[in-house]
């Protein structure tokens, strides 16, 4: 109405619009509030679209809140960074929304477990403290490769891990016998197993197998990233230095996740680790 200068035709123009007359001048008096959030909104979009294209699109928005804050110093919301990624349609990748998860939490059969951890995935000592958890590869032009680890919260050792092309529980089962092989019967007395609350972790039988293996089972806070953080930052380690995506067999994506897990556990030096690889630091904390 200004653009065009329609003096005398509000009344008019909101019926036609369907719109009340108060409803419009609320609208035009919230004009410079909207013009403030926007140009907010542009702002942080460009944080986010920094790590995004970091990730060459393999970010969602836990891992970017993630990185935000811990390269950025940047405290921001996750509901806000998947409110701009949807605004400004930055779609990632990977880590899409499991179609099983809700399902399985609806039913009766499937019971989470109280977070036993409480972050403390550092104890001093090997095999003590135990994190997993799945992330997606995308390979081949659209194909995909779901990867369950088993990571030592001390040592930073991928213990176990097992690839597939389906997400069914027998992947988590599969993963949990490479891990019961390597540890050959010497579990820690209280060993926890910690996990989210995803579908594959809640599931009775998967449930009653960890119990039978003599593990304390633990679960994350509903939503919230930072209960399982080291996991999370293994699998955002591993996508920046993996190339796979050229992969076009599940046989040649199997293959260079195993090179790249035999690379992290023993070639690769980390600061924390006292400047070691994770399979020196255990070799440091059984002779400490």
């Amino acid at each position: 109405m200004r653009l065009h200068e329609l003096k005398n035709r509000t009344r008019f123009l909101c019926k036609l619009a369907g719109v009340s007359v108060s409803g419009y001048y609320r609208w035009l008096g919230k004009q410079e509030e909207r013009q403030l959030r926007e140009a907010a909104d542009e702002n942080d979009l460009a944080l986010i679209k920094q790590h995004f294209d970091r990730l060459t699109g393999k970010a969602g928005a836990l891992v970017i809140k993630m990185r935000l804050e811990n390269i950025d110093g940047v405290v921001m919301n996750h509901k806000k960074i998947r409110r701009l990624m949807r605004k400004y349609s930055l779609i990632a990748k990977v880590r899409q929304a499991n179609p099983y998860r809700k399902m399985a939490l609806a039913t009766q059969e499937h019971h989470t477990c109280p977070n036993l951890l409480q972050r403390e995935f550092e104890q001093g000592e090997p095999e003590k403290v135990l994190l997993t958890d799945i992330t997606y590869l995308s390979y081949n032009n659209g194909q995909w490769g779901y990867l369950s680890c088993v990571k030592d919260g001390s040592t930073k050792q991928i213990l176990a891990h097992y690839l597939s092309t389906s997400l069914e529980v027998s992947l988590v089962e599969r993963t949990l016998d490479i891990l019961l092989e390597r540890l050959d019967g010497n579990i820690h007395p209280d060993a926890i197993l910690h996990s989210d609350q995803g579908m594959h972790y809640t599931h009775p039988k998967f449930r009653h197998r960890v119990k039978e293996a003599g593990f304390h089972q633990s679960m994350s806070r509903k939503g919230n990233c930072w209960d399982n953080a080291s996991m999370q930052s293994f699998f955002g380690h591993m996508k920046d230095e993996l190339q796979y995506k050229d992969c076009t067999t599940i046989e040649q994506l199997r293959a260079r996740v195993d090179e790249y897990i035999h690379y992290y556990n023993s070639e690769r030096y980390q600061w924390t680790l006292k400047k070691m690889t994770p399979d020196e630091f255990r070799s440091h904390l059984l002779t400490a």
